[in-house]
């Protein structure tokens, strides 16, 4: 396995004569276009803030798929909606959450995805916090306890400050303390979950056959302000996740016996069921029609806010990699194809799909090149266990301009398994590339949660990841040798004692939420 670092610049371009003069004057074209004529804040605008969040089965996952279409055929590029499946259809709607008693405040909160309505004038209960039980049998008859209340099922943090900020201010044995307190508390409170029988995933139904008004969680992110947003499994019930600083206001009402109620008002819509949609655009081969080099990014988001840096980002560099690459480079070697995938958060279903459907397209992969943790410049590219990728894909990353990336690269690396989009291309045999950014904070911060938003965006990492995007795009089209497919022998697993294998493909979920 071997290890480098790329700093690449203009000069260290291999080929002479014409051919290089073309190559450099065509990368220095892309750099001009993405530099000078921008589009990304436009784009962002109209997906993010106009369309919004983006949940499979939504009706703004369809006005993205369409807005996507649009776009691109506003540009010239041929762009369609590929359906693959069903979905769950649900519309957000809008959500109040209000304490009523003991005193009146509005609290932060939200439904989670699929989650039942209330009526429109809501419903108003009293907080209770899950019985505590010594075992299944003592909890079965606890549960009347809950009949018309609202549950909270979630641990009450001791502190919604992040570890970080406790390092920095803190005394050694204070921060030792509150981790001392915290892990007693995380520790009783799955000992409080596991008493009742149930996992935290099954306990939500329970509670709703139990007559409950609704349940109440906190699934905070480990930083200021952020809570993780999924979906509910209640059927008829609402499910709302509450910040961490009002959940642990209810909480403390409800330990000390001051009977705090609340009133939901709930104004979501189960739509029955929706298509779902890969967006696929491309521009056409002169020479290699059949050969592909694929963007990727999945177009999906949850909801908990607007989706920007997940996957909000990548969708924006691979939408502007193909505008400037439709500009400056209209009449590629290889069809240059994007795919903005449905349902990536539920399992890499419309990837995972179009592999299935398109096992032509698969056979004539170049490269694929996947973007999807953030907004930051992208840092680490992995040879995902093809043998030869160093050979094509250190090649392609030579002719990147120095001053646009610095990249640590993994070769050969081993085969992606999941994670993201890409995945789906190398199971399936196919030389496919995640382009890892810098974190910025991202799985505390914007990955799943309440705060990924507009404003989170770094537009300079966000311009350099589409340059990066469309200067490799450009060479492995132009590249002479269609690339190596072989893959290296994998490792035998220290825990099993068994030799390692490839990635097996598999089809995408294609009745999402639905009942057979």
């Amino acid at each position: 396995m071997k290890k480098q670092l790329f700093a690449f610049a203009f000069s260290s371009l291999l080929s002479a004569g014409l051919c290089a003069q073309s190559q450099e004057e065509t990368i220095k074209a892309v750099v001009t276009e993405a530099t000078e004529n921008s589009q990304l804040k436009l784009l962002a605008h109209q997906l993010l803030d106009v369309v919004g969040p983006r949940l499979v089965g939504s009706p703004e996952m369809k006005q993205a798929h369409d807005w996507a279409v649009k776009t691109y055929t506003g540009w010239g590029i041929p762009a369609e909606n590929q359906q693959w499946g069903v979905w769950k259809a649900w519309d957000r709607g809008i959500t109040h959450i209000d304490l009523v008693s003991p005193r009146s405040v509005s609290l932060e909160g939200m439904q989670l995805a699929w989650s039942p309505s209330t009526s429109a004038k809501g419903v108003e209960a009293e907080v209770v916090v899950l019985p505590e039980a010594k075992d299944s049998l003592a909890f079965q008859d606890m549960l009347s306890q809950v009949k018309g209340k609202f549950v909270l099922i979630s641990m009450p943090q001791p502190s919604g400050r992040p570890d970080e900020n406790w390092e920095e201010w803190a005394t050694p044995e204070s921060f030792e303390k509150m981790k001392t307190e915290r892990e007693a508390l995380n520790d009783a409170w799955n000992a409080r979950i596991k008493a009742t029988g149930y996992s935290s995933r099954e306990l939500p139904k329970i509670l709703e056959k139990a007559g409950a008004a609704g349940v109440i969680t906190s699934n905070w992110s480990r930083g200021f302000g952020v809570n993780k947003v999924f979906s509910a499994y209640t059927d008829k019930i609402p499910m709302v996740d509450i910040a961490l600083e009002d959940y642990g206001l209810l909480y403390r009402l409800a330990d000390y016996g001051d009977k705090p109620v609340i009133k939901v008002v709930a104004q979501s819509k189960d739509l029955g069921e929706a298509p779902t949609f890969n967006t696929i655009a491309q521009i056409k081969g002169t020479e290699k029609p059949d050969e592909y080099v694929i963007l990727s990014a999945h177009f999906d988001s949850w909801d908990g806010a607007q989706g920007a840096t997940d996957n909000g980002t990548g969708t924006l560099v691979m939408m502007e990699a193909m505008r400037i690459l439709k500009k400056v480079y209209p009449n590629p070697k290889r069809t240059i194809l994007v795919g903005h995938w449905g349902s990536e958060e539920q399992g890499l279903n419309g990837s995972r799909s179009f592999v299935k459907d398109h096992p032509e397209i698969v056979a004539g992969v170049q490269a694929v090149f996947n973007q999807d943790n953030g907004t930051g410049r992208v840092a680490n590219i992995s040879g995902n266990g093809f043998l030869h990728a160093y050979d094509y894909l250190g090649s392609w990353l030579s002719a990147v301009p120095d001053e646009v990336a610095e990249i640590e690269t993994n070769f050969p690396g081993a085969p992606g398994r999941g994670g993201s989009d890409y995945a789906s291309f190398v199971a399936a045999g196919a030389p496919a590339f995640n382009l890892s950014s810098l974190s910025w904070n991202y799985w505390n911060y914007t990955w799943h949660t309440n705060r990924d938003t507009y404003d989170k965006i770094v537009w300079d990492d966000v311009q350099n990841n589409v340059i990066l995007t469309a200067v490799l795009a450009y060479m492995a089209s132009e590249d002479e040798e269609k690339t190596s497919r072989e893959q290296i022998v994998l490792p035998v697993n220290s825990r099993t004692g068994e030799q390692m294998t490839w990635p097996e493909p598999r089809d995408g979920t294609r009745r999402g939420g639905l009942e057979d």
